[in-house]
C-alpha cells in the first residue's frame, strides 16, 4: 500500500511545529483506508479514512499526533496483554477510553489541537473522584492504572458509565484503537525495545527544541518503560519456589558410579567406590492462591482476581489450590489441570465479612504449600510471618497500600 496522501500535508506540518512528534511519525506507517471514521491505530499502522480530509488543518495534524502517540506508547500490544490477562472480563472499549483520554490529554498539552469535543484525561479524572491538573494527571496515571480504575468503579462507583458516557459525546470515539496479536511474543519485546529508545530520542530532541510533545511528553506515567510485567516476576518466582528439592539417596547409584562400575568389569580395573544418586524430597509443588472475598472487595476487582488465579493455573505444571477467604478461611478447591477453568467458572463464593489473613496462611502452611499468592487489597492486618513459606502479596496498584512486614508485594498492573 502506498503512503497516506491524506496524512502528507499534518505529517509535515509536524515537522515544523513539533520535532517530537515528528520523529516519533517515521517509525509509524501511515495508509489510507476506507474507513466510517477519521484514522485508526493497530499497532505502529495508522489508517485514515475520508473523514480525515474534511477536518481543518490544525485539526488533522492534531489527530494524527493523537494516533502517532498511540502507536508510540504501544496501546495496541498493551491492549492485547490486558486482554490475555484478564480473559472474558476484558473490556475493549473501556481500556481505549483509558488511552483516549492520556493521549488527548498529552497532544491538547503540546499545543495541538483537537476536533471537538475531545474527551481529556483531567474531565474523566473529575468525574471518578480523583481531580488533578494536567501536569500531575499525566504524570500519575497510566493506561493500564486507569483502566482498573474505571473497571473498579472509582471512589464514585459508576466509572465505567461515565467513561463511556464522556466518550460517546466525543467528536472521536474511542474505537478507534485495536490490539495486536504478537503482543507479548519475543518479536514484540524486542519491538518494545526499540519503541524506548525512538521516545526517549524524540522526547530529548522535542525538549532541546522547546515546543511540541517533547515539553510535557518525559513527564508522563505512560511512557514505555522496562519494568518487568508482574506475571513475569510471579513466574519466576513461582518456577523457584517449585523446583523439586533433590537430596542424595542410597536406593539407587549415581548415574557417573554405573558408568564407572561398567567400565571396571569390563576392563578388569577395581570396582569404585559407591556413590549416591538423588531423590527428590517433594513428589508435588504446590502452590496455594488465597483469595480475598471480603466486603472490601467489589465484583470487578473480584472478577480481575479470578483472572489472575486462571492465569496462574494456566501457567504452572505443579498442583494449585485455591483457598477462598474472609475473616476465616474457606474450603480449599484442588484446581484440575483438565478441568480448571470450568472449576472457577461455577465456583461459588461467599462474599463479605472482613479480612483476616492469620488463618489462611495457617490453611496454607497446613497444606505443605511450595509458596502462597494472596490476591487481596491489603485491608487487614498481614498477622505474624509464617516460618519456611514464601509468600507473594498481588495487590491492585491503584491501591498503592504500604508493603506488609513480611513476603513480596507485587502489583497487578505492572
Amino acid at each position: 500500500m502506498r503512503h497516506s496522501a491524506r496524512a502528507g500535508p499534518a505529517l509535515r506540518g509536524l515537522s515544523e511545529t513539533d520535532p517530537a512528534m515528528a520523529a516519533l511519525a517515521l517509525w509509524c506507517d501511515h495508509r489510507d483506508a476506507d474507513l466510517t471514521g477519521m484514522a485508526e491505530t493497530t499497532g505502529t499502522t495508522i489508517l485514515y479514512g475520508p473523514a480525515f480530509e474534511g477536518l481543518p488543518r490544525h485539526e488533522q495534524t492534531g489527530l494524527a499526533a493523537h494516533h502517532i502517540l498511540h502507536a508510540a506508547l504501544r496501546h495496541s500490544a498493551r491492549m492485547a496483554l490486558m486482554q490475555a490477562r484478564m480473559g472474558e472480563g476484558f473490556q475493549p472499549d473501556l481500556y481505549a477510553i483509558a488511552t483516549d483520554a492520556i493521549v488527548n490529554e498529552a497532544v491538547l498539552a503540546a499545543g495541538h489541537a483537537l476536533p471537538r469535543p475531545a474527551m481529556r484525561l483531567t474531565e474523566l479524572l473529575a468525574a471518578i473522584g480523583h481531580p488533578a491538573p494536567a501536569a500531575e494527571a499525566l504524570a500519575l496515571w497510566d493506561a493500564d492504572r486507569l483502566y482498573l480504575s474505571l473497571l473498579s468503579g472509582g471512589r464514585k462507583g459508576r466509572s465505567a458509565e461515565a467513561a463511556r458516557a464522556m466518550a460517546a459525546a466525543s467528536a472521536t470515539p474511542a474505537a478507534d484503537l485495536h490490539p495486536v496479536p504478537d503482543a507479548g511474543t519475543e518479536g514484540d519485546a524486542r519491538t518494545a525495545a526499540d519503541w524506548r529508545a525512538h521516545v526517549s530520542r524524540a522526547m530529548e530532541a522535542g525538549r532541546l527544541a522547546g515546543r511540541g510533545i517533547g515539553m510535557v511528553g518525559h513527564r508522563m506515567a505512560d511512557l514505555p518503560h522496562s519494568a518487568t510485567p508482574w506475571e513475569r516476576v510471579l513466574r519466576g518466582l513461582l518456577s523457584r519456589a517449585t523446583l523439586p528439592d533433590a537430596a542424595p539417596s542410597h536406593r539407587r547409584p549415581a548415574r557417573t558410579w554405573i558408568a564407572s562400575e561398567a567400565h571396571a568389569r569390563t576392563t578388569g580395573a577395581p570396582t569404585p567406590a559407591f556413590q549416591p544418586g538423588t531423590a527428590r524430597t517433594k513428589a508435588v509443588p504446590r502452590i496455594a492462591v488465597a483469595l480475598d472475598t471480603s466486603s472490601s472487595i467489589d465484583d470487578t476487582r473480584l472478577a480481575m482476581f479470578m483472572a489472575e488465579v486462571a492465569g496462574i493455573a494456566r501457567r504452572t505444571t505443579a498442583e494449585v489450590h485455591l483457598l477462598p477467604f474472609d475473616e476465616a478461611a474457606g474450603t480449599a478447591l484442588r484446581l484440575d489441570p483438565a478441568t480448571w477453568a470450568s472449576q472457577i467458572a461455577t465456583l461459588n463464593l461467599a462474599r463479605g465479612g472482613g479480612t483476616a489473613f492469620a488463618p489462611v496462611i495457617a490453611r496454607a502452611v497446613t497444606l505443605g504449600a511450595s509458596i502462597l499468592v494472596l490476591l487481596t487489597d491489603l485491608d487487614g492486618d498481614p498477622g505474624p510471618a509464617p516460618r519456611g513459606l514464601p509468600v507473594i502479596w498481588a495487590v491492585p496498584a491503584a491501591l498503592a497500600p504500604s508493603p506488609p512486614p513480611f513476603g513480596q508485594m507485587l502489583s497487578l498492573a505492572t
